[in-house]
């Protein structure tokens, strides 16, 4: 049974007893459905059930990467439903050029700092390069120790036809997982940066990737740097959530790096992101300021010091 079709399924342990998107359609009045994922209720995590009757309500969501405790809670206070340790942290937050150097050792001490600064986002970890290309053993191996040592929510593996037998492994252990296709940064070193499934042949091995996915039993698929138009055609063609970055704007959700959508990014940045804030600034004016005041003996002043 896929993780879908166990949201469709009756539980013992709750949501109604039915269906969870029957509930959120019912008006349910049990005080742990949300009624919807962003701004919903606080009161319990986001699961893979949410995001079903998300997809089948039509309900758009954001996501964000998040790698450490109090950025994370920031983004749970504001509602975010489901937040990604992407392995995007060896650019952004280890100083990596690439995410290829990315270990489980670092996925699992960020991951576990991200579930323990959060109470209501589903959490997301990454399974690293090196972490399950081996075979389904591997895979589930480090999927477990993600769930086990770090507390996460899912698991998340790029490609499709490829890692087939991986997701079918770690989703038959009880483990959720999102596949990640299009431009898969893994894989740079033969895929470049550069927009993927342009052209008749590739959008088609696309949406095959997609469904296959699909029927391996992830619950959502991310869509990476594809054309809007075959972004559209996957995410028309699914049952489960597609989740977009660089991919237009038809997907059933929308995720950013948030240095780059908080502004902290320096030099140039995807032309798929937008700035909401420019705390990279922000940040620098304040050292400035903090550094100035050290220098011209202004801090600390009496407030601040003790006798």
């Amino acid at each position: 049974m896929t993780q879908l079709q166990a949201a469709r399924e009756p539980s013992d342990e709750g949501r109604g007893g039915t269906p969870a998107a029957q509930d959120a359609t019912a008006g349910a009045t049990r005080a742990d459905q949300p009624k919807a994922l962003y701004g919903g209720s606080r009161n319990r995590r986001v699961t893979v059930f949410d995001l079903a009757a998300a997809k089948e309500r039509g309900e758009k969501w954001p996501m964000l990467t998040a790698y450490d405790a109090m950025t994370a809670s920031v983004f749970d206070e504001a509602g975010i439903p489901v937040l990604l340790v992407g392995d995007s942290m060896g650019n952004c937050h280890l100083g990596f050029d690439t995410t290829v150097p990315v270990t489980m050792d670092h996925m699992t001490m960020l991951s576990a700092a991200v579930v323990r600064g959060t109470s209501r986002a589903l959490i997301v970890g990454d399974l690293t390069f090196g972490s399950y290309q081996e075979g389904p053993v591997q895979a589930l191996r480090s999927a477990t120790r993600l769930v086990k040592e770090a507390g996460v929510g899912a698991v998340k593996l790029e490609g499709g036809e490829r890692s087939l037998a991986q997701t079918e492994a770690i989703v038959q252990a009880g483990i959720p997982v999102m596949s990640h296709l299009g431009l898969t940064p893994q894989s740079v070193n033969t895929l470049g940066y550069r927009v993927q499934g342009r052209g008749d042949e590739a959008a088609h091995r696309l949406v095959r990737d997609a469904k296959a996915a699909q029927d391996a039993g992830a619950f959502a698929v991310v869509l990476e740097l594809v054309p809007a138009e075959v972004a559209a055609e996957v995410t028309r063609s699914l049952h489960i959530p597609t989740v977009g970055i660089g991919a237009g704007p038809d997907t059933d959700a929308q995720v950013l790096v948030w240095t780059d959508m908080a502004g902290m990014t320096g030099g140039k940045v995807p032309r798929f992101t937008k700035q909401y804030a420019n705390l990279r600034q922000t940040l620098g004016d304040a050292a400035k300021a903090f550094a100035g005041e050290v220098v011209g003996g202004a801090f600390p002043a009496e407030e601040h010091t003790f006798h």
